[in-house]
């Protein structure tokens, strides 16, 4: 049978208060590898992190596209959309 995967496109804010955006097919798992610093490059230097912000996707192609997208944002454009879904999810 062909499970179809769900894709994430996910912040995370670092020890430093640094934040750090990628893509994944499994959060958990992914929070996880950052933790044990099995992460990403960056954020290696950077633990503990904590999953700030996500959103769901059907295809790659649009999570990596999301992902170019919300790196391309000031950091302040970031904190905006972490407030404004942490506000939706609060209603």
């Amino acid at each position: 049978m062909n499970e179809k995967k769900t894709y994430y496109t996910y912040m995370v804010r670092c020890c430093d208060d640094s934040l750090y955006t990628g893509f994944t097919t499994d959060l958990e798992h992914r929070m996880k590898a950052h933790n044990d610093k099995k992460g990403a490059k960056y954020t290696k230097a950077r633990t503990p992190v904590t999953l700030v912000y996500y959103e769901q996707f059907e295809t790659k192609q649009l999570a990596m596209q999301r992902e170019a997208a919300i790196k391309k944002l000031s950091r302040q454009e970031k904190l905006q959309l972490i407030e404004a879904r942490k506000n939706h999810e609060n209603n």
